[in-house]
């Protein structure tokens, strides 16, 4: 079932474009992955928009922690009624990600067993791009590193516009620590943690896979910015500018 509804419609896009864009499996792999990710977005818009809002009523939402701390079951009602109450679903955006997941290990398939010998359904593929062999490991390290790049501006633009409350406290101001404030620490490590990842997985893959996820990821930048705007990255860009007019 999965070789019917995923590997084989991505094989036989990838063999289409492949030969639509003049023998160029490069092109063929940006447009494959553009097509995926926009044909994705009537599931991206909405969570990117209830992911903002979710940041912009952030203060009502610590105002309920910090009311029913005693009381997580009560909390956790609350929060329910809270997010009925305005429209919002945490789960969403899950749908995407593994989408995007299913397609990675469609095309390690592709890259690892049809295109193995250079062929992809008895048709000759030429597999250079450039500086690259996309059936071989990236030997130049651009891919993904440029990956990891856009991997970590894209995970700061998932952070909030403000400036939040260190994720850590000191022992002797507080001796519990807050449920929030650890998720929250939490991904503000998996910021920098997710681009490490990405480099170090994508150093361990065929350069056509590195190529996929930094298109992928690039888009997934100009769509956080241009939906939900930049985010955690305006914080950075402030910061960036005053240590400029020092």
């Amino acid at each position: 079932m999965y070789n019917t509804l995923v590997y084989q419609p991505i094989l036989h896009s990838l063999l289409f474009l492949y030969n639509l864009f003049g023998h160029n499996l490069g092109f063929a792999i940006i447009f494959l992955t553009l097509f995926i990710r926009l044909a994705l977005l009537p599931f991206v818009i909405p969570s990117l928009k209830s992911a903002k809002k979710m940041a912009l009523l952030k203060p009502e939402l610590d105002a309920l922690k910090k009311k029913y701390a005693k009381d997580p079951a009560k909390l956790k009602q609350k929060q329910v009624e809270f997010y009925k109450q305005h429209g919002l679903n945490p789960t969403t955006g899950c749908l995407p990600y593994l989408v995007q997941l299913v397609v990675l290990i469609a095309l390690y398939r592709v890259f690892m067993d049809s295109l193995k010998g250079g062929t992809i359904a008895g048709q000759t593929i030429n597999t250079h791009f450039w500086l690259w062999d996309l059936t071989a490991k990236d030997k130049t390290f651009i891919l993904p590193i440029l990956a990891g790049v856009f991997q970590l501006f894209t995970s700061i633009a998932l952070l909030p516009a403000v400036e939040n409350e260190p994720a850590k406290r000191k022992l002797s101001q507080e001796k519990k620590e807050d449920l929030g404030e650890m998720a929250q620490a939490m991904h503000q490590q998996m910021v920098f943690l997710m681009p490490l990842m990405t480099v170090i997985f994508a150093l361990q893959f065929p350069s056509g896979l590195a190529l996929y996820w930094l298109v992928s990821t690039v888009f997934s930048l100009v769509q956080q910015v241009a939906i939900a705007g930049p985010g955690g990255l305006a914080n950075y860009w402030r910061k960036f500018k005053k240590g400029v007019s020092l």
